[in-house]
């Protein structure tokens, strides 16, 4: 019998049962973007918040992406490209070395991140200046949701995992795939997973459909 695949995502995918993991409130902080030399995006939500604001103050800075998937949102909503990363926040820290330390550098992230990249590259004397643009809240479908036994449950996010874990718990048989090795920190220890090849939803779901 084919196993059933729950997606716990803040996107559907058609091979996957479908979770909203996440609900996203946005916020508007007061930015000076000329204040900057380069941008830092680490997701599309990132994209989506700066919708808020006019076009025309921030669309010529250049932005380093997290992953070619964030390079690609960014891209069509008509940004610059500086670099892409290998679609972890951790090793970020490399591509900015790769530039001068006296640019500045403004790092337009959620409430709540995973990764240090930003303190370490501080502490390594980068010029780097902080504004959340949203936060990431649980959605009452992920935490309401029904699993069935011995499904495949994919998780793309350290919160995706969090939210669920509020009100189930992860059945012995579940075959668990993950997104990448920052969410792969977040299950509980006795819980093994599968980190898929690349961090996408799609490579999460042709890791899936392969069991």
């Amino acid at each position: 019998m084919k196993r059933l695949i729950y997606l716990f995502a803040t996107s559907k995918h058609p091979d996957a049962i479908n979770a909203l993991s996440l609900k996203v409130r946005f916020l508007k902080p007061s930015i000076d973007f000329s204040s900057y030399d380069y941008l830092i995006i680490t997701s599309k939500q990132t994209v989506k918040g700066l919708k808020q604001y006019k076009k025309e103050n921030f669309i010529d800075i250049p932005a380093l992406c997290v992953s070619p998937k964030t390079a690609s949102a960014y891209k069509n909503f008509g940004g610059k490209i500086l670099d892409i990363g290998d679609g972890y926040g951790d090793n970020l820290i490399k591509n900015i070395k790769e530039y001068a330390k006296d640019s500045k550098w403004l790092y337009l992230r959620a409430e709540v991140i995973a990764s240090d990249f930003v303190l370490r590259a501080k502490n390594d004397a980068f010029n780097i200046d902080e504004e959340i643009l949203y936060v990431s809240e649980c959605a009452n479908e992920a935490l309401k949701i029904e699993i069935e036994k011995n499904s495949i449950l994919i998780f793309t996010s350290p919160s995706s995992i969090e939210c669920f874990l509020k009100t189930h718990s992860l059945d012995l048989g579940a075959k668990i795939v993950v997104i990448g090795k920052t969410t792969a920190k977040a299950l509980p220890e006795n819980v093994s997973c599968v980190v898929a090849q690349n961090t996408s939803i799609q490579s999460c779901i042709d890791l899936a459909l392969s069991f």
